[in-house]
């Protein structure tokens, strides 16, 4: 009997010790599952370059994480390092490109601009009193607003001694993966081996204790942000040099990603806990699902639902973790690092054997019957680029080809992550509709490399080499958009201009068109132009205001049926009366405010042809016949007199 008890007693304490361990090392044990599971479930994951472009685009995302786990870990938040990210390389590109500066000294003028941002929120956190969540958001405001002020909403090309960091040492090591791993070391040596990291754990545990026991909690707090503005500033260097040019818009959303990965990795928001590598691990469990997602052509929509969850899953797991009790993740012994090294050594020889034996499973698979075609699309949150998909889809699907659609959310470092993993997965052409034409060329070149043909749709990609560009003249639809309002207005009026997102290649070539065709009427006084990010609400929104100011306005010119719509609600019954209204891409409600008459005009890109062209000219590429070079779609004013036989 008493044996029996021993033995029972045994075996309840090997289970806790496993319990123990899957919770001290849940991120760890995540990430474990998923790149067994990936490789079980794709043939294309376990590849040498799949796994280095993991580490290219956990890079930007780890390095800007590693900064917020010094604030997390101190009862902290930061949600301005993806604005800070963005605001330092645009300084160190105007400066070095467009004044001349010295490289070496734009480069510290980048990194100050950094560390400044985070003093500014240090100072208004420990003495102004702002809850760390309202000094941060007001500086992504600030931050990203100066951003676009210096840049003038456009991007600035980045020094080519810069844009080495996105380039590979010896032609395979990625820089970016090497800036990752010496900012990782500096993280880890910050929070365990200095007094600022001691202190950084003693304010989170406690911050009224910490200060009663002698320290100076105000200052710590002040180096604790400044340090995470460096960390952001490296970052965006990091980010602009893959890019090849510093992007007003960059790295936005990021600071959630940012904070995600620190929670992931096992830090609590509480303050108190938190360490590098944990850090390290959640940047990388993030990479490694988007990664995962596009291989398996999981939606776009349904990747962001994935990642929600996992997200939710790490908080549950670190309150399950707190519950059981199960070891801090703060500064630990020599013992338990020791514990440590041992469990990460057993975790890769686990990882590597259940990976081998999960590779049989594709070794003898054979090429795919059909050709493979990647879609990479600038958003899918509007129609226009909805409609283009469905016409790629459409003949996809008649010719027989397999096409993988992905949505880079208006994102170009996004859309680059995701042409790099077409790439690595050995697709047989890409069809690329590019967030900016600047910003995708790194990854274009990077395919052309591959010899992956490649079609560019609505706009082409600048400093690399594709097969066709399948595109309506964004600058000569802005022409007829301007002549048509000027035209129903005879010449003389006050119109309007609603601007796209700022940054972005069709809403550059759309402006430059206004403004090309409204030189043709001196007659037509534009009286505010603003942006409106091709959004229907914020076009209700801006109209909206710029009614206040302007109510005798005659006309208006949208950059997109989208925000056009929003001006329509904005003016009520002034719409199609009193005031003329002319949108862009003559999308499906647009068309629809056509024929009702709220809508003058809308200049028709016929999207769908657009996608269906695209797809063509890839499969004519993939078979190595000549394609032309740019293949016009013609662009068409459609009004209520033609719009009932027009077919977008």
């Amino acid at each position: 009997m008493a044996a029996e008890t021993l033995k029972s007693t045994s075996g309840a304490g090997g289970a806790a010790a496993v319990r123990r361990v899957l919770l001290d090392n849940g991120a760890l044990t995540a990430l474990i599952v998923l790149v067994v599971a990936l490789s079980a479930l794709s043939g294309d994951f376990l590849t040498t370059d799949n796994l280095l472009n993991i580490g290219v685009q956990a890079a930007v995302t780890a390095v800007l994480a590693f900064g917020v786990t010094f604030v997390i870990v101190s009862a902290g938040i930061d949600l301005s390092v993806g604005s800070v990210a963005a605001l330092s390389a645009t300084v160190l590109a105007w400066s070095a490109t467009q004044h001349g500066v010295p490289v070496a000294l734009a480069v510290v003028l980048a990194v100050a601009t950094g560390i400044a941002a985070g003093l500014v929120n240090g100072f208004l956190i420990a003495y102004g009193k702002l809850p760390p969540f309202i000094a941060t958001l007001a500086m992504l405001s600030v931050g990203r607003g100066l951003s676009l002020v210096i840049s003038e909403g456009s991007p600035i090309p980045f020094p080519d001694s810069v844009s080495h960091l996105g380039d590979t040492l010896g032609g395979w090591l990625p820089v970016p993966v090497l800036v990752m791993a010496v900012m990782g070391l500096v993280a880890a040596f910050v929070l365990g081996r200095t007094y600022i990291g001691r202190s950084m754990y003693a304010i989170g545990g406690n911050e009224e204790a910490a200060r009663l026991s002698g320290l100076r909690v105000r200052k710590q707090k002040l180096a604790i942000y400044a340090l995470s503005g460096l960390f952001a500033a490296v970052a965006g260097v990091v980010l602009a040099a893959r890019l090849s040019s510093a992007q007003p818009q960059a790295a936005d959303g990021y600071e959630l990603d940012a904070i995600a990965a620190v929670v992931i990795g096992g830090a609590s928001l509480a303050g108190g806990t938190g360490k590098a590598s944990g850090t390290l691990i959640g940047a990388l469990i993030l990479a490694v699902l988007r990664n995962g997602l596009n291989l398996l052509n999981v939606s776009a929509f349904w990747q962001q639902v994935v990642i929600g969850v996992v997200i939710a899953l790490a908080v549950l797991l670190d309150t399950l973790r707190r519950k059981a009790g199960a070891a801090p993740v703060a500064g630990a012994s020599q013992g338990g690092k020791g514990r440590q090294a041992v469990t990460y050594g057993l975790a890769a020889v686990v990882t590597v054997a259940v990976v081998g034996a999960t590779s049989f499973l594709h070794g003898g698979s054979s090429a795919a019957a059909n050709p493979r075609i990647g879609l990479a699309l600038s958003t899918l949150n509007n129609p226009f680029f909805v409609q283009i998909e469905a016409g790629a889809r459409a003949e996809a699907k008649r010719l027989g080809v397999d096409l993988t659609v992905t949505d880079a959310q208006n994102d170009a470092s996004q859309q680059a992550n995701q042409l790099q993993n077409f790439t690595s997965s050995g697709v047989d052409a890409i069809v690329v509709n590019p967030v900016d034409s600047d910003a995708a060329g790194p990854a274009v070149r990077a395919a052309d490399k591959a010899d992956i043909p490649v079609i560019a749709v609505d706009r082409g990609v600048n400093k690399a080499a594709t097969k066709a560009l399948v595109a309506s003249d964004n600058v000569a639809g802005g022409e007829l958009a301007a002549k048509t309002i000027a035209g129903k207005l005879g010449g003389h009026g006050k119109i309007v201009i609603l601007q796209g997102q700022a940054g972005t290649s069709a809403a550059r070539e759309r402006a430059q068109g206004f403004a090309q065709g409204l030189r043709a009427y001196p007659g037509i006084e534009v009286v505010a132009q603003q942006p409106a990010d091709f959004d229907r609400t914020k076009g209700l929104d801006v109209m909206s205001n710029l009614l206040q100011a302007h109510p005798d306005v005659q006309g208006v010119i949208a950059a997109n049926d989208e925000m056009a719509l929003g001006a329509v609600k904005a003016l009520g019954s002034k719409a199609g009366k009193s005031v003329q209204v002319v949108g862009f891409d003559g999308t499906p409600d647009g068309l629809k405010a056509v024929e009702a008459g709220t809508l003058y005009a809308s200049v028709a890109q016929q999207p769908s042809q657009l996608g269906k062209i695209a797809v063509d000219n890839a499969l004519t590429a993939l078979k190595g016949h000549k394609t032309e070079q740019t293949v016009k779609v013609p662009v068409k004013v459609v009004t209520r007199d033609n719009v009932a036989g027009f077919s977008g």
